[in-house]
Parts: C-alpha cells; sequence; structure tokens
C-alpha cells in the first residue's frame, strides 16, 4: 500500500495522524486551530481521541511555537467524512486500508515480538542497573562481614588502617567527637560511652627506654565497638579505604 499520508505510532503502538497534515491534505481553507476547535465540537475527547502538543515554528524569522495534535485513525476517519470532499473521501479509505493491515496477522505478530523484545531488553537494563547497585554495596557489606566475623579484640591502630590513618591520628580524631580522653598515658572512654562493651582494656608488658620491664594499661576494640566507630566515623564524613573505590 502506497503511502497517501504519513502514519505514526503512538506510544501505546496505536497508529496515528498529525492534525495539521491532515488539515493540509483536506484543502480546508480555514485555518487550522479554527477548524480544529469546530471539529472536536463533534464530541472528541483529548487523551481519548487525541493529544495537544506544541512544535517550533518553521519560519526562518522564528515565531511563536505552533500547536498541532496526535489524532487516533477512528478520528482522522470521521473528521475526513465530515468534510463531505473527495479529498475526505480519499483520506477516509485510506485510513480504512491502513487500519485494516494494522490488525493483520502479520503485523500483530511483529508488534507483538517488538513489545517481547521491548520487555527482554527493560529486563536486561534493568538486571544491568541492580547488578550495579548490588556491586555498589559490596564495599559496605564486605566491610561489615570483616567486622562482624573477626571475634576478637582489635587496637586502634588496626582500625586506623582501615581509614588510612595512624592510630595517633584517630584518637585525635574519636577524642575531638567527644568519645574518650586520656588519663595517665591510656585513652578511656567518656562516661556516656563506657559500659556498652565497646572497649576492653588489657595489660601490656613494655619495655622502657633504659631497658626496664614495666606494664601498662592498654584499651583495645571489640566487634561492637568497631562497629560503633564505623557509624560515628561514617556521620562524619570519614569512610574505610574499601568504601573509598568508587
Amino acid at each position: 500500500m502506497n503511502e497517501l499520508l504519513k502514519i505514526e505510532l503512538n506510544e501505546n503502538q496505536e497508529p496515528c495522524i498529525s492534525g495539521r497534515l491532515l488539515h493540509q491534505f483536506l484543502e480546508v481553507e480555514t485555518p487550522y486551530t479554527q477548524w480544529f476547535e469546530r471539529m472536536i465540537d463533534y464530541g472528541f475527547i483529548e487523551k481519548v481521541d487525541f493529544m495537544s502538543f506544541s512544535q517550533k515554528s518553521d519560519k526562518p524569522q522564528g515565531g511563536r511555537p505552533s500547536i498541532d495534535h496526535i489524532i487516533k485513525l477512528d478520528m482522522a476517519k470521521e473528521l475526513s467524512m465530515i468534510q463531505r470532499t473527495e479529498k475526505g473521501k480519499q483520506a477516509r479509505q485510506y485510513f480504512i486500508e491502513v487500519e485494516k493491515e494494522f490488525n493483520s496477522p502479520d503485523k500483530i505478530m511483529a508488534r507483538a515480538l517488538q513489545i517481547a523484545n521491548n520487555t527482554i531488553n527493560n529486563l536486561t537494563l534493568s538486571n544491568t542497573v541492580n547488578k550495579q547497585r548490588i556491586k555498589e554495596l559490596e564495599p559496605k557489606a564486605t566491610y561489615y562481614d570483616e567486622i562482624l566475623n573477626s571475634p576478637s579484640l582489635i587496637s586502634i591502630t588496626q582500625i586506623a588502617k582501615d581509614y588510612g590513618m595512624s592510630g595517633k591520628a584517630l584518637n585525635k580524631k574519636l577524642h575531638e567527637l567527644g568519645i574518650q580522653y586520656k588519663q595517665s598515658g591510656t585513652w578511656l572512654l567518656y562516661q556516656k560511652y563506657s559500659g556498652l562493651g565497646y572497649t576492653n582494656s588489657r595489660t601490656v608488658e613494655i619495655e622502657r627506654s633504659d631497658g626496664r620491664l614495666d606494664t601498662r594499661l592498654h584499651t583495645y576494640w571489640t566487634q561492637k565497638g568497631r562497629l560503633f566507630l564505623y557509624e560515628l566515623l561514617k556521620n562524619n564524613g570519614i569512610y574505610p579505604l574499601i568504601e573509598r573505590v568508587a
């Protein structure tokens, strides 16, 4: 079938035609906007039979955007018949043929395949997006797993390495955040945080500069305390190295 008028598919895969294109083909003398407003008085409903849209002026000097309409075939057939002209009869017959071809088994099958392909593509895209999201969350999960899977106590120096810091720097930061204070060379938690199972103190043996052996109380962090530090530091914009990869 030769294309008499350009037919396009809307988002619902329904054949439609430009109102201005139909108006031009029908050789209606009344200006398009006035003609269309008169035509919709026949009972056509916007967003059911047609959709309005604006388009830029094609004049070299520019101008105000013009209003056009996307018209479904049923409406286009009726508009053509209303004109009671040879052009109207020709257009209506053309739309009937377009509709027959559109509803032929081959065309229906082709549209079904297209819909299936679109569904597959959307699912593939969705799967890709989900995989990317999972990948983005993996560092956090890995860090949590690392913490939860370790039952042993851990020094502040070891925790600091997770953040690319020294133990001294992390202790200072925790002091600035009001978490701990130093007493007799040992970092202790403020009353607000003590007794929550975040730390555990151990007596360790040290060697003085003069070679004498001595002991000192040393604070170690539990895994619960390590998780507390993770949330605390994250809320202050400090993330472990494993979560800074992105």
